[in-house]
């Protein structure tokens, strides 16, 4: 991993995936019908994994997506605190996420996003559905105690996106 998680929380990779248009994915999480159901895909990095790999190996567990070349690395690590009911899912271990961010462009067929049956069907569904969003409204979509990271992530990556 490059640089330093924060000490306390898990270590998570995320992917901001973006189309030829430079909009970026959205992913609805299973289960959840709310106005703040959507988050882009992230996950654990395991113990002496690399955040780059990381980062491909939640995308592709999330939205079967494996035609994506890398942008850019967010120049350091973010962090959110989990809130105190939903501590439990990480056995109290960790008082929140830290985050390594990286941005993506998607490069196959449509066909190839698949939320439903990510990893070829190999990977227990995460997301419900799937839509192209624009770079500014990503904040507004995700639970509140994430919007700071979203916001930094829109910040650093929605300009690289618009470029070809």
């Amino acid at each position: 991993m490059s640089g330093t998680p924060h000490a306390g929380y898990r270590p998570c990779a995320g992917v901001a995936l973006a189309n030829g248009a430079g909009e970026v994915f959205m992913g609805r999480r299973k289960g959840e019908t709310g106005r703040y159901a959507w988050q882009m895909p992230q996950g654990g990095i395991d113990e002496g994994e690399d955040a780059l790999v990381a980062a491909r190996r939640e995308l592709f567990e999330e939205t079967n997506v494996r035609s994506a070349s890398l942008i850019a690395e967010a120049p350091e690590w973010l962090a959110y605190d989990l809130p105190a009911d939903a501590r439990g899912r990480f056995g109290a271990r960790y008082r929140g996420q830290t985050q390594k961010w990286f941005l993506f462009r998607f490069e196959g067929p449509l066909e190839e996003i698949d939320v439903l049956r990510p990893a070829g069907g190999a990977h227990k569904a995460e997301f419900s559905e799937w839509r192209w969003e624009r770079w500014a409204a990503l904040p507004g979509l995700v639970v509140p105690f994430k919007r700071a990271v979203y916001a930094q992530v829109v910040a650093w990556f929605a300009p690289l996106a618009a470029q070809p």
